[in-house]
């Protein structure tokens, strides 16, 4: 019979090494990589699990068929031992980074618009400083990118946040620990794009207008409701949206050659090339500005690598706010 944790766990007796081991078979999610990963025979690793389970009265991981699911205790204590031991290696073993002579990887996710505006500069920081290491961007496919973040799918992530940022406020008000850090990198604004000969485009744009026109939605995650959707709904009204799309390119692309109108950053639609191909017009509606924020986990913050890049996100955003101002 599992007992609850409460009445299970005595702190003072728990082998720390087993902490270690619980964090590479959550990583992994297998005994057999996990060994791998801590150079240890999988015989040892599955007695550390065993030894876990019994000072913390749960299973912690159950087989699913070839899998090994962790229970909800497991998933809730993962975040907090993964951040210990993370600032316990920081700790004791101080990282050295130095840029010029480095072959490291650095991942970053976000949109294809604020990729192309952060990436020129950032290629030439790269080039300049770091000729060795490489920069990888993936997909960001969701508005709360804390999970990718979480799994060490991505150092960094960069983008318009509004609901990560409201609930990392909102922790700060309670016991709950934070984990993740954020900055501010720019701001920007949404316009309306549609080709130079839309019937939309000879007149000033109206409320009436934009929500009874066809339009195109960017949507990371692919839901056709987004946060101009949010800001029509608090004032009683609805657009027609008839495509939905995961890239700002995709949709600046489109509207090219169709009647469909969309809504872009503005600052994208230059970096583009767009700006000459097609009308752009300021929305019926007001719009809080949009932040673009750096987020990331609270250890990777510490290490001098991650230092690094983060300084260099905030140099090349502040060289790409200077190139648009003086175009």
């Amino acid at each position: 019979m599992v007992m609850p944790l409460a009445q299970s766990i005595n702190f003072r007796t728990l082998d720390l090494n087993l902490l270690r081991v619980f964090d590479a078979i959550m990583a992994e999610q297998s005994l057999t990589r996990a060994a791998l990963t801590l150079s240890l025979t999988q015989p040892a690793v599955s007695n550390a699990l065993r030894r876990l389970r019994e000072h913390l009265g749960d299973d912690l991981l159950v087989r699913e068929g070839q899998k090994l699911v962790p229970t909800a205790l497991a998933k809730a204590l993962w975040p907090s031992v993964r951040d210990a031991l993370s600032g316990l290696e920081l700790a004791l073993s101080p990282e050295e980074f130095e840029p010029h002579s480095s072959w490291t990887s650095f991942v970053l996710t976000m949109s294809d618009a604020t990729s192309a505006e952060l990436i020129p500069s950032l290629s030439k920081i790269f080039e300049q400083d770091a000729p060795n290491a490489s920069l990888r961007v993936i997909p960001l496919t969701t508005r709360d990118p804390r999970a990718l973040l979480l799994d060490a799918q991505a150092d960094f992530a960069v983008g318009y946040f509004p609901a990560v940022l409201a609930d990392l406020s909102a922790q700060t008000h309670s016991d709950e620990p934070i984990r993740f850090e954020h900055l501010r990198l720019f701001e920007g604004e949404y316009v309306c794009v549609m080709r130079k000969d839309h019937p939309l485009s000879h007149k000033p744009l109206t409320l009436e207008g934009f929500c009874s026109a066809r339009q195109m939605l960017v949507s990371y995650s692919g839901r056709p409701f987004g946060f101009v959707d949010e800001a029509l709904a608090s004032l009683g009204r609805k657009r027609r949206v008839v495509v939905t799309v995961n890239q700002f390119a995709t949709a600046g692309r489109v509207v090219l050659s169709t009647d469909l109108i969309t809504v872009l950053p503005r600052h994208f639609v230059q970096v583009a090339g767009l700006q000459d191909e097609v009308c752009v017009m300021d929305l019926p509606i007001k719009l809080p500005p949009v932040h673009i924020d750096l987020l990331w986990l609270k250890p990777k913050g510490a290490s001098a690598r991650h230092l690094w890049l983060k300084e260099t996100l905030m140099r090349a955003s502040r060289e790409m706010l200077a190139l648009n101002r003086s175009n």
